[in-house]
């Protein structure tokens, strides 16, 4: 993977946040047959590809508006595909919290553009978190008024992410526009 160097500032603003313990519920959106609590490194909003992130949301629709915003990139919405929506709970202990969008402004991220796909600072921000040993972010969604939570899979302890409370449903991306489009 590519290496560029991590600027000592952000990492000092950043090494200043608590490391937050919490235990919720979150979403998450997978294909049919993908393990979801698989991570990923993925050149994402929150991921620069050098290491694996479970993205999941506080909320239902956060979590199928951003996987929604994947699917309409593509030339034609996939009808083939099958997506499923899981509930499961995690448990982290030293999670950075960017609750909302000032504090993304006090680490240098144009807020103005946060839904855009210009992800250049933000994943300098996740970056910094993973070298600092955070075990994920929470931050606002860029695409419904929730929050999100982005694991850092391999920060993640032992029995991180409780299973046995895991729904799973299929989605129905046409139901979900008509009725949720905010």
């Amino acid at each position: 993977m590519e290496s560029t160097p991590r600027d000592l500032g952000l990492l000092d603003l950043i090494d200043a946040f608590s490391r937050e313990a919490f235990t919720t519920e979150v979403w998450r959106i997978c294909r049919d047959g993908r393990d979801p609590i698989q991570g990923a490194a993925s050149r994402s909003r929150w991921c620069n590809g050098n290491f694996d992130v479970l993205y999941t949301s506080f909320e239902r629709d956060g979590a199928l508006a951003e996987i929604h915003a994947l699917l309409t990139l593509q030339p034609v919405f996939p009808s083939k595909v099958i997506s499923r929506v899981h509930r499961f709970s995690i448990s982290v202990t030293r999670t950075l919290r960017l609750a909302d969008l000032p504090t993304l402004e006090r680490l240098g991220v144009d807020t103005a553009h946060y839904g855009t796909r210009d992800y250049t600072k933000i994943q300098a921000i996740a970056d910094a978190a993973h070298f600092l040993d955070f075990d994920g972010i929470i931050a606002p969604s860029a695409r419904w008024p929730c929050l999100n939570a982005m694991l850092f899979t391999e920060r993640l302890a032992d029995k991180a992410i409780l299973i046995e409370h895991t729904e799973s449903d299929p989605v129905d991306w046409a139901a979900w526009q008509r009725a949720k489009r905010p």
